[in-house]
């Protein structure tokens, strides 16, 4: 794990590497026809792993309804009512929806293969521990991920060179991962300050990964930030007050918890930048995550969401429907009867509705930085954007979404 000290050192060697790169090659989007995804992360991105990696008599949350019950019609081990953003990315592509690697070995991975677990953090327990931040949820940290995949390359690819090919072709989740980090600690109301501390940390854990990866042959990196925590339905919930002048008067967020977002998203965006000078030949994409999401809490009539959509649907208690100690999906725990309706699902996730939203958002702009160039995608997927994009065009022509 990198230490604070070792961070200069670090960003030396970085620039050191890059004088000795060919920096000819456009650091811009190319455009590349993806043949697989391979995804890294925590419960945003979870199809699954934390079910299959739980004991039997003691699943998590996602093994019961109501979750998964718009889309699959039964629990999948996503953390929402259906589809999470990398299932909405898989479908755009063409592809299957991604699979998850632990307790499906047997699996299809031709088309992807998913490593996020939910719970999971970019830094190791231990090291949380050791500043005594608690993650009881799992201990599949980033590495440990990334070293699953590693691990399980000769069953996945094959040869080295057939590996290097797939890892090449791949569009690479790199998260959402991280958020974890500081939901532990703020979920124990550590001061903020405390929890910057682990800022630097996190990013170089995550930037270690993807150099890592580039290393392989990774060649398209799509890269999270965190979300507007402010507008979570825990958060409002644990950090309620008296006081106006920490909500955002429009919204009713906590501004502080914004504020927090977006200097970790910053952070993150300055290491991304390095990284593209130091690799230019490789694709590096920033998800802004953050205003993707704060737009459906600013205007969410627009979106077709209700109007003060900071509730959470399935939940019970308070003025955000949520309550740390009964949480959705266990017994008595009521939801909506549409989720459509809201953006919180269960006072942490968001629904199917706003994922899809967010991924729209990602995939045809503009809250991918550079942007996707999809030119060279197939006729089939190109007719399938022209189709959506259509079909949306018609509904708010007649009324089926509200502007």
């Amino acid at each position: 794990m990198a230490s604070l000290d070792s961070l200069p050192a670090m960003k030396l060697v970085r620039f050191i590497l890059s004088t000795l790169l060919v920096t000819s090659v456009n650091s811009q989007t190319q455009c590349r026809n993806f043949k697989s995804i391979i995804s890294f992360g925590d419960s945003i991105a979870d199809t699954g792993n934390l079910l299959g990696l739980s004991d039997p008599n003691d699943l998590p949350a996602s093994a019961f309804p109501p979750y998964g019950e718009t889309f699959f019609h039964h629990p999948t081990g996503r953390y929402s009512d259906g589809r999470l953003i990398i299932d909405f990315i898989a479908e755009f592509l063409g592809f299957p929806l991604v699979p998850p690697f632990y307790g499906c070995q047997n699996a299809n991975f031709k088309k992807g293969v998913n490593f996020a677990v939910a719970g999971a953090t970019a830094l190791e327990p231990s090291f949380l521990e050791e500043r005594g931040i608690h993650s009881t949820i799992t201990n599949v940290s980033l590495s440990v991920q990334l070293r699953s995949f590693t691990e399980s390359l000769p069953n996945l690819c094959g040869s080295p060179s057939d590996c290097r090919d797939m890892i090449e072709n791949a569009l690479i989740l790199m998260g959402e991962i991280g958020g974890n980090d500081y939901n532990f600690a703020l979920f124990q109301r550590k001061p903020v300050k405390e929890v910057e501390e682990l800022v630097p940390f996190v990013i170089a854990t995550i930037s270690s990964a993807i150099t890592e990866l580039v290393c392989m042959g990774g060649r398209t990196f799509l890269v999270p930030g965190n979300f507007p925590i402010g507008y979570s339905a825990s958060y409002l919930t644990l950090y309620k007050t008296s006081n106006k002048e920490e909500y955002d008067p429009l919204t009713g967020c906590l501004k502080w918890l914004n504020d927090f977002s977006e200097y970790y998203n910053k952070q993150l965006q300055e290491e991304l930048n390095g990284l593209r000078k130091l690799y230019p030949h490789v694709n590096i994409i920033y998800a802004d995550y953050y205003n993707a999401l704060l737009r459906l809490f600013q205007e969410p009539a627009k979106f077709g969401f209700m109007n003060r959509p900071l509730p959470a649907c399935c939940g019970v208690g308070g003025s955000y429907n949520f309550n740390f100690s009964r949480r959705c999906g266990s017994v008595g725990v009521e939801y909506c009867d549409d989720p459509s309706q809201y953006v919180n699902y269960d006072g942490i996730h968001m629904t199917e509705a706003a994922y899809r939203l967010i991924s729209e958002g990602l995939l045809k702009g503009p809250y991918a930085i550079p942007p996707f160039k999809w030119s060279c995608l197939s006729s089939e997927i190109m007719n399938k954007m022209s189709l959506d994009t259509q079909i949306l065009d018609e509904q708010l022509l007649q009324g089926c979404l509200k502007v």
